[in-house]
């Protein structure tokens, strides 16, 4: 297992050095001056000298690379903005700070969006997936399929202001949505959070119905089940025993990449409410043209994305150790 890991790790740090590399020159190859972006409308020709100085773009993109990768491990001085320590995803020129301490301040509330979102949309749609599976071709199969397809269409942001509307304003019944520190009051923070986790698992209570059900009606009919069941075990020890563990495979894969992606901004779901995490700090940087900062977010997300794919190698490793020769 640790042999496995490790590989899966090295594996992971070669897929991200990848990825720095081409989104760093995605965007700092393109054809407008970065500098003349991130010194703003009113810039002058000292400032901005000053600014492409420190930026490092007067530099081949060869060179710009090797210089904000180094600065990663050793840190990285930008002249009169400061010295940015390690590790230094960059300096935001557009907010006066490394770019590392902006993510970690917008961090926290993206975090507690996706994994109360996560445990929420987990309940929901597994649990209306196995329903669906034991009553097959019933009247609660029919109603939840026919649920799960309503779900998945809908668009969040039209949910979040159609909740918003009912539930905040008009009924009183959940609060507005808003952000407080778990460890500073954990009901205000739940209470805040409670109507963007059920807006977010709306569409992916959906998609997880949909997918246990397919998963469970395939197991159901597999011989090994039947064979179980010809044996004498009764139907809950053949269900969880054999036919649940089977097919909860795809879903810890799929849920592994989503929770990733939630982590790296919910970006709809954060503008939708005005919340500033991480998603929202995206859009942001797009409209400010704030291309360190974009930068470092993108690499957040795909970070997120691939750690999350080794949790999901872990899991299947430890349930299948064939996986650990592959």
């Amino acid at each position: 297992m640790p042999r496995f890991l490790v590989r899966r790790v090295l594996g992971a740090l070669v897929i991200l050095l990848i990825i720095s590399a081409i989104t760093f020159w995605l965007f700092y190859a393109v054809p407008r001056d970065p500098a003349q972006m991130s010194c703003g409308k009113n810039c002058t020709p000292a400032a901005l000298k000053v600014i492409r100085h420190n930026m490092g773009i007067d530099h081949p993109i060869p060179v710009q690379y090797w210089m904000w990768l180094k600065g990663m491990f050793v840190g990285r001085d930008y002249g009169g903005y400061g010295f940015c320590n390690a590790p230094c995803l960059g300096y935001s020129f557009a907010n006066s700070e490394p770019v590392l301490g902006t993510i970690m301040d917008r961090l926290p509330l993206t975090l507690s969006l996706a994994f109360g979102a996560a445990v929420v949309f987990l309940i929901l749609g597994i649990g209306a997936g196995m329903l669906a599976a034991v009553k097959q071709g019933k009247w609660l199969d029919k109603v939840a399929s026919s649920l799960s397809l309503l779900g998945s269409s809908l668009q969040i942001y039209f949910v979040g202001y159609i909740a918003m509307f009912f539930f905040v304003s008009k009924l009183g019944i959940l609060d507005q949505p808003s952000y407080t520190p778990l460890t500073q009051n954990p009901v205000e923070w739940a209470a805040g959070l409670l109507l963007p986790w059920l807006t977010l698992a709306i569409i992916f209570t959906a998609n997880y119905t949909r997918m246990t059900r397919s998963q469970l009606v395939e197991q159901l009919s597999e011989d090994f089940v039947r064979t179980a069941r010809a044996k004498g075990l009764s139907r809950a020890n053949v269900f969880f025993r054999f036919a649940w563990r089977g097919a909860m495979g795809p879903i810890v894969t799929v849920f592994g990449i989503d929770l990733g992606t939630l982590i790296g901004g919910a970006i709809i779901t954060e503008t939708t409410f005005s919340m500033q995490g991480i998603g929202r700090l995206a859009v942001d940087s797009v409209t400010r043209s704030d291309l360190p900062m974009l930068l470092g977010v993108t690499l957040l997300s795909a970070g997120a994305i691939v750690f999350f794919n080794i949790i999901v190698d872990a899991v299947y490793a430890l349930i299948d150790p064939r996986i650990r020769l592959a």
